[in-house]
């Protein structure tokens, strides 16, 4: 006769990712309140996990875990066509709100005098009058491929807002702000325009066209600035303006 045999099984978990628990240095993602790709690579990528991993592979998850802020071009035609919200009158301003607040009478709709638009992101960075756009100027101008940012020269904005002014420009395309060094490195091995020690790196240039504006029309008033190196790409349709030292050239 069989004696009934009971096997007690321990039921034990195993961390996927083992020692990156969080931290207080380290918190988890979902205690986060925020969501940063920069952080969000770091957490989940240990020299264990990227050695397992092929560069595609690396390549396809940070491309997952970047922000999605895409827009459509009819999303930016219906940006276009609409206002600004009205001031709350119910809310006390500061002196810094006074300070930065965009002209016209108070409580009015203005419209913006500029739309940046980034046709690698598809981001839409809308410029007010008299409103500082320092903060997600850098952000906004960050290197599509690492999604990396850098603190870009804050002159850059005059040039823009210049252009803008001077072409009555409602969009001005980016066509390249911050590079970082891999991406620069990978762009000179296939071949393309670009400089060993770019100003791009530096976060000191940027690369831009404006809609209906000839090419050789930006480039002349570009150079009238004499703010620093000027390139010209015809074929390619846009103008480089940098601050290092002044000097010019003609791309494709």
């Amino acid at each position: 006769m069989w004696a009934p045999l009971f096997v007690v099984l321990s039921l034990t978990t195993t961390d996927p990712f083992p020692g990156r628990a969080a931290t207080a240095d380290a918190p988890a993602l979902e205690d986060a309140g925020t969501f940063e790709p920069v952080a969000a690579r770091g957490l989940h990528m240990t020299p264990a996990i990227s050695r397992s991993l092929s560069k595609k592979e690396t390549w396809l998850r940070d491309k997952d875990l970047r922000p999605d802020y895409r827009l459509t071009d009819d999303d930016l035609t219906l940006a276009a066509k609409e206002t600004a919200a009205p001031v709350d009158k119910g809310r006390r301003r500061s002196t810094a709100d006074w300070l930065t607040a965009p002209s016209g009478r108070p409580g009015s709709r203005i419209l913006p005098i500029t739309t940046l638009f980034n046709v690698w992101t598809r981001e839409a960075l809308p410029v007010l009058p008299g409103a500082w756009v320092e903060e997600r100027f850098h952000r906004f101008l960050r290197d599509h491929y690492t999604n990396q940012a850098t603190w870009m020269d804050t002159r850059l904005i005059g040039v823009l807002a210049g252009a803008a002014r001077r072409f009555s420009a409602d969009r001005i395309e980016i066509v390249s702000g911050y590079r970082s060094p891999k991406y620069n490195l990978m762009l000179r091995k296939k071949g393309h325009q670009v400089a060993r020690q770019s100003q791009h790196t530096e976060g000191h240039a940027v690369d831009f066209r404006i809609p209906g504006v000839p090419t050789q029309t930006l480039l002349g008033y570009v150079r009238s600035l004499r703010l620093g190196g000027v390139g010209f790409y015809p074929h390619s349709r846009f103008v480089h303006s940098d601050t290092g030292r002044v000097r010019f050239w003609k791309g494709s």
